[in-house]
């Protein structure tokens, strides 16, 4: 179940994120504009964003299994249907549908993924099912750019849309609804019984703790989308590389990235063995971390030190997804976790990814890709100070909420 759940998140970020390989490309045979191209990658992300949260609920209701491979249809139909678009309006057109398909893949999956394995290892499984985004990108831009530069940027859509297609089948044929048992039932009572809408709702928003984790965890991703998206053209139009190399040196910071995410997620779940409230420092430290040693990247002459600083900044740019993850995960009850993940990913999505890829485009129109890039890292400063805030309620919340003994089964020293 694991591996077709990361399989499938795999197939969704190569089919979202193979545009990027080919902007050069799309660039000059239709004569886009850098906010045109950015307005290709941020629609995925906007429809993701806005429809999360009710095909979300939907999924719970309805079925998991049904929904995710409905949505990896539709958003591999709609890859294959970029490989022939003709114009800007058509290509668009198959963007927005692919961001419809992908819209509650993550949540629904991530709550899956949460509910059959130990609870103990939240931040580490968080960050590892989330990191398969980054390592989708990767496969994207990289095998993306490849194919593009041998047979064109049509055939890279299109070997995407195969991809996702075959990947949906295996998962209806192997992945039964009754296997996975009546735990995956986010919306569920501890009785198994069905939690009205209207009472759900409220509790992902109780405390000022949640809050500043959605807030937090949506700003930082908007740092690591913009390199995600934009370091392909940042090495054709710096370093002189073409489409094919660009997007293979773009993979490996893209692979940074999502081993960044793994790492801090282990390492959060290890210093919080005894104190949970250490996830949230980790949190603030990536965040800080990657502020400094981008902003100082990016300011450097081009060349191998350039790269290394980068790429340590990199490392830490969404290195706050496993611990954010895992403090949405302990500040809501177990009856709304699959609810809860849906309104983390819409956090990440209207804050950081549909807004990351937008406005970089439009700041790189007026200032060039290198002055965007130069400003993008100054969100950390805001989700640093999210995640401060939170970590200052969320022993209080906690406990209002009446959850400090479940996290307390976990973490058996007290709270501080």
């Amino acid at each position: 179940m694991f591996a077709l759940s990361f399989g499938l998140l795999l197939s969704d970020y190569m089919s979202r994120q193979v545009l990027n390989a080919v902007f050069p490309l799309l660039k000059a045979e239709w004569l886009l504009s850098d906010a045109q191209l950015g307005s290709l990658s941020g629609i995925v992300a906007l429809m993701v964003g806005v429809l999360t949260f009710p095909l979300s609920l939907v999924a719970d209701r309805w079925g998991r299994v049904k929904s995710l491979v409905i949505a990896a249809t539709v958003w591999s139909l709609a890859t294959l249907g970029c490989a022939v678009s003709a114009s800007y309006g058509q290509m668009f057109l198959g963007r927005f549908l692919v961001g419809v398909g992908e819209a509650a893949y993550g949540s629904v999956g991530i709550a899956v993924v949460l509910s059959v394995f130990p609870i103990g290892l939240r931040a580490t499984l968080s960050a590892a099912f989330i990191a398969g985004g980054a390592f989708g990108s990767v496969l994207g831009v990289s095998i993306g750019g490849v194919i593009a530069q041998a047979h064109g940027w049509r055939w890279a859509f299109g070997a995407m849309g195969i991809f996702g297609l075959v990947l949906a089948g295996a998962f209806g044929i192997v992945v039964r609804e009754k296997r996975l048992g009546s735990g995956i039932r986010g919306n569920s009572g501890t009785s198994g019984e069905k939690v009205p809408t209207r009472t759900l709702l409220p509790r992902l928003f109780s405390s000022v703790s949640v809050l500043c984790a959605y807030i937090g965890s949506g700003l930082q991703m908007f740092i690591a989308t913009a390199l995600l998206v934009w370091m392909p053209s940042f090495f054709n139009r710096y370093y002189a590389m073409p489409p094919a190399k660009a997007g293979l040196v773009a993979g490996g910071f893209a692979l940074i990235i999502g081993v960044g995410m793994i790492l801090c997620g282990m390492v959060a779940d290890r210093l919080s063995q005894r104190i949970s409230a250490r996830k949230w420092t980790v949190a603030i430290v990536c965040s800080l971390g990657s502020l400094v040693l981008l902003m100082t990247g990016f300011q450097l002459p081009t060349g191998p030190l350039q790269l290394l600083v980068i790429g340590a900044g990199a490392l830490l740019s969404n290195a706050t997804a496993g611990p954010a993850a895992a403090m949405v995960a302990n500040l809501t009850p177990a009856a709304v976790a699959a609810t809860a993940m849906a309104t983390l990913t819409l956090a990440n999505n209207l804050l950081g990814i549909a807004p990351g890829t937008a406005v970089t485009g439009m700041l790189a129109d007026r200032m060039g890709l290198l002055g965007a890039l130069q400003v993008i890292p100054l969100a950390a400063v805001l989700s640093s100070v999210a995640f401060a805030l939170g970590k200052l309620y969320y022993e209080r919340d906690l406990r209002r909420l009446g959850l400090l003994s479940d996290v307390a089964l976990r973490n058996p020293e007290p709270q501080t």
